[in-house]
């Protein structure tokens, strides 16, 4: 699966994703009675039918029903999803991100240090 596959869900997509990540393989009705909004079945069953075209879902036929099942972590979603916001907006630049954040009052001198303690813990 190439990068551009692994990025680029819409809001709807990611809460469907979601669902599946939080609750494993799904049907069609599970995955519609874990979305926070009331959506039609018909709704639910064709952005899962979209995600599976796409490569972020696969399924299998279990009676009648199809069970859905991710095709990528969350991990890996999220991980392309930063890397395309870090690339169209920043230019590729990190450095970019976070002080857009620090000028947004996003991220302050105290959570900048906590970050720094972190990082310093995982090597």
């Amino acid at each position: 699966m190439g990068e551009k596959d692994a990025a680029g869900l819409t809001k709807l997509e990611l809460q469907i994703m979601q669902v599946i990540w939080r609750r494993g393989a799904s049907s069609v009705g599970e995955v519609q009675e874990g979305l926070e909004q009331a959506l039609a079945y018909t709704t639910v069953q064709t952005m899962l039918n979209i995600l599976e075209r796409k490569g972020k879902l696969t399924r299998r036929l279990k009676g009648r029903a199809y069970i859905y099942s991710a095709a990528v972590t969350e991990s890996r979603a999220l991980t392309h999803a930063v890397r395309d916001l870090v690339d169209r907006m920043f230019g590729g630049s990190t450095e970019e991100l976070v002080m857009s954040l620090v000028k947004s009052r996003q991220l302050d001198a105290e959570k900048l240090a906590e970050l720094s303690r972190r990082l310093k813990e995982e090597k």
